[in-house]
């Protein structure tokens, strides 16, 4: 099997790459991940000679905003896993051009090349916020995109979807939440030193609900969906086993850690102000990662697997202690955490 991935280097097409060409991760072993695949690798123009060496991968260079750079990298492809994406942009149209018109780009060479499936990472962004804490998102739950890039990542979504309807390739969505696990980008980084100074601010009283993806937990159910002829155009929500309260998050974080948690509380009125700050800005064409970041801490943001663990067998291994200890311990090798 010949195996496009895009999103490497990144954080979790790092961990994926590093599952799929190491025969002793387990998760390798228990789905028998790599036997006789091929993997390629599609990169930024400029990237391919940095990479590093791995059997039985190649690196080719492209660029999804730039339908032209694409033309023919897909040749002799049977799986496509697009994970590349940009949550954080510095300006809002970066958000279309990437997370939409880059999948729609990506996703048409697919069909051009005849892949059998192309396999679309979205987002919880799709699905906004819960409207109450008992009512966790499920497949069925009406889309409500949460400001730019949540209705950029729609917008993809919506082009795979009816890709797969009018039987150009066979897709799989799967929508992870928050995620966490090595190789984490800065901001997940910041927000450790946060809660090690140990007194984080808390918006609202900390106990809304937010569902967090495990990187190793949502690469389990991408190799799940390979072995399953029903996850064909299909989409699945994917998280850990359950939602966790904000206070949860941040007291197992400070407990591994070794630090004493006494949370700052702010009023739930100050995540609103910044929300509608977010909104203003955003209209303007700007983007401030503290604003859109404050604007989401004290709502509910949760899902339900059921339809995965039904369907897929989905049954994330990895708790949110065992996570945040091998994030911690990551962070610390790598000088980013004392």
């Amino acid at each position: 099997m010949k195996t496009l991935i895009t999103g490497v280097p990144g954080w979790l097409g790092n961990r994926f790459l590093a599952i799929l060409t190491d025969p002793n991760e387990p998760l390798n072993k228990r789905y028998n991940a790599s036997p006789d695949r091929q993997i390629v690798c599609l990169v930024l123009p400029g990237l391919a000679a940095t990479m590093p060496k791995l059997r039985n991968v190649t690196y080719v260079e492209g660029d999804i905003t730039k339908p032209e750079s694409l033309a023919g990298k897909l040749a002799g492809v049977d799986l496509v896993y697009h994970l590349a994406g940009i949550i954080h942009p510095k300006k809002i149209q970066e958000l279309y051009d990437i997370n939409a018109a880059g999948t729609k780009n990506l996703l048409d060479e697919a069909i051009r090349a005849k892949v059998r499936r192309f396999v679309y990472v979205s987002s919880n962004s799709v699905a906004g916020m819960n409207p109450s804490r008992d009512a966790l998102f499920t497949e069925e739950s009406p889309l409500n995109p949460y400001l730019n890039y949540g209705k950029s990542k729609a917008l993809a979504e919506k082009a795979v979807i009816e890709a797969s309807h009018a039987g150009a390739i066979e897709t799989v969505v799967f929508r992870p939440c928050w995620f966490y696990g090595p190789n984490q980008p800065a901001r997940q980084t910041r927000f450790f030193r946060m809660i090690a100074a140990g007194n984080p601010i808390v918006f609202g009283d900390g106990r809304n609900l937010r569902s967090m993806s495990y990187v190793d937990n949502t690469i389990q159910a991408f190799l799940l969906s390979e072995k399953s002829a029903q996850a064909a155009n299909q989409t699945y929500w994917i998280a850990d086993a359950r939602p966790y309260e904000t206070l949860e998050v941040y007291g197992t974080v400070a407990r591994l850690l070794g630090v004493e948690l006494k949370p700052r509380f702010v009023p739930g009125l100050a995540s609103e102000v910044c929300a509608l700050v977010d909104k203003a800005l955003q209209a303007l064409g700007f983007y401030i990662q503290e604003f859109h970041v404050a604007g989401e801490m004290n709502k509910h943001i949760a899902c339900s697997t059921d339809k995965a663990a039904r369907e897929l067998g989905y049954k994330p291994e990895v708790s949110l202690e065992e996570g945040m200890r091998r994030s911690i311990e990551w962070c610390k090798q790598h000088g980013q955490l004392p």
